[in-house]
């Protein structure tokens, strides 16, 4: 098999992907309790390649390099004494980073052909003037390094880390250039000595923390965006891992708990039914989400009063206009040509979701009321359980849903009135229009506030290139190419470097 060679941005934006959990279990073990994977796969490294270069930049720009003095003996001179202070990094330009993935060990990634130029200052003093008087001297220094990490993922502390202890820098290059370049040339000897020793330890020890500080970051941002991208109001997630990443010659892939939480209570999930088997390794990125994540979610949107609909005046008039086989009722013709008609729909109880591969099956029982502006119009009641089989897309940064009504019927109806009975056609009528007109406006409404809470948290930002949604039994997969958001590398390199 071909090697899998990738970009160190993989690495860093996987850390981010794994976020938090509070144990980790193997991966067998782990499954169960698994509400959603991402498996990220190697045709994903050649997006992400194209922004290696502006987090290895953040990681060397970022560092904070220490002062550091010294001191030694010169014949004929006496005890000389030298400090380096105010080291920057300037003209950072990088080759090109490169990391191969080592099946079930870890990652090993080279960065090559590090251009840089540290300038700094060098205080020193020597001679019968030692002890009272010093002197300064600008410097630069012209470097190529090639930087070599091999981290290990592991659990640990309550969420996947990667020990990049094994990390080291090559030097091919290192020139001294001190200002004006007019000192003694026994004194450039020794600063050159003492600067290059000092810029190799100093730069490897920072620029080592530093690749680690980046990928904790950055970790924390890319979960902290996910975790506001699966959050609405007081409805949110829990997106911790369940289990180490799996790593493989052709991706690396994360276990997820997917817990819904609602007024201070936490979903379970203990029957997931997860095996890697289910994703394959043709796209970019899959995301697989079990039943056991989107019921719970239903559950806190019906307990947060989210299922609820109003439609009065010329919008309703309008939707009854619609074609249907069965006649109309007279109390209801009455009822559209009064004053301020008013239909309210809601959920009265949880809705219960399940997956196939047909799409994903939605029961729920809902009332219907319409009132009347007019004493003398008889208002309508009834309440309906109804199961729909829903299929999604996403296309032009909106999302698409198609509804098919599986079964409708009415189980409680009254009128106002005493007046006036339903009959069996009354009920005929009714089931019609629920599955003609009123499932259409549900979905109708459905669409682009579910988009509008997407966009909301930044996904009409995102390059989705022919995403896909498989429906199989307990679980859906998400399956799509994608174009590395430029926007979240931006806002991140904005924050890691203020």
């Amino acid at each position: 098999m071909e090697k899998c060679v990738m970009t160190l941005p993989v690495l860093l934006l996987f850390l981010g992907l794994v976020g938090m959990s509070r144990s980790c279990l193997d991966p067998a073990s782990a499954y169960r309790f698994t509400g959603a994977v991402c498996r990220l796969t190697y045709p994903a490294a050649v997006v992400l390649n194209e922004k290696t270069t502006k987090v290895i930049q953040a990681a060397f720009q970022h560092a904070k390099y220490p002062s550091i003095s010294s001191e030694k003996s010169i014949p004929f001179v006496g005890k000389v004494k030298y400090g380096l202070a105010n080291l920057e990094i300037h003209n950072l330009s990088i080759g090109r980073s490169e990391f191969e993935l080592i099946p079930g060990e870890g990652i090993e990634i080279a960065i090559s052909n590090v251009s840089a130029v540290f300038k700094g200052t060098i205080q020193y003093g020597y001679g019968s003037w030692l002890v009272n008087v010093g002197h300064s001297v600008d410097f630069e220094i012209d470097s190529h390094i090639d930087l070599g990490i091999n981290p290990k993922l592991y659990c640990g502390k309550g969420k996947v880390a990667a020990d990049t202890s094994d990390c080291y820098l090559t030097f091919h290059k290192l020139d001294l250039l001190l200002q004006g370049d007019r000192e003694p040339g026994w004194l450039k000897r020794l600063f050159t000595n003492f600067i290059t020793f000092t810029v190799k330890l100093v730069v490897k020890i920072q620029i080592c923390k530093e690749i680690n500080n980046v990928a904790n970051i950055l970790a924390d941002f890319i979960q902290e965006q996910a975790e506001q991208f699966l959050s609405d109001g007081d409805i949110s997630m829990d997106i911790g891992v369940t289990s180490a990443p799996v790593i493989t010659s052709n991706y690396i892939e994360s276990y997820h708990k997917g817990l819904a939480k609602y007024n201070n209570v936490t979903a379970v999930i203990n029957a997931s039914v997860f095996d890697p088997s289910q994703l394959t390794e043709d796209r970019m990125l899959y995301f697989w989400i079990s039943d056991e994540v989107l019921n719970p979610l239903i559950t806190a949107a019906h307990q947060d009063r989210r299922f609820v609909l109003n439609i009065s005046g010329l919008e309703l008039t309008e939707l009854f206009k619609t074609d249907l086989s069965t006649p109309m009722p007279e109390f209801l013709s009455q009822f559209l040509s009064s004053e301020e008609p008013v239909l309210r729909v809601w959920s009265v109880s949880v809705p219960h979701l399940w997956t196939t591969p047909l799409g994903t099956s939605v029961r729920a029982v809902a009332a219907a009321e319409l009132t009347s502006g007019a004493e003398d119009i008889p208002g309508l009641y009834f309440e309906m359980e109804v199961e729909v089989v829903v299929t999604a897309s996403y296309a032009k940064k909106k999302l698409i849903l198609n509804a098919t009504a599986s079964q409708i019927s009415i189980m409680k109806e009254s009128l106002s009135t005493d007046t006036l009975q339903m009959v069996e056609a009354h009920i005929e009528y009714l089931k019609e229009a629920v599955e003609k007109i009123g499932i259409p406006k549900v979905i109708s409404e459905l669409e682009p506030s579910l988009t509008a809470v997407m966009d909301k948290q930044g996904a009409n930002l995102f390059d989705i290139i022919e995403p896909k949604v498989v429906s199989q039994d307990g679980f859906v997969i998400i399956q799509t190419d994608f174009g590395f958001p430029h926007h979240l590398l931006v806002e991140f390199l904005r924050k890691t470097l203020e």
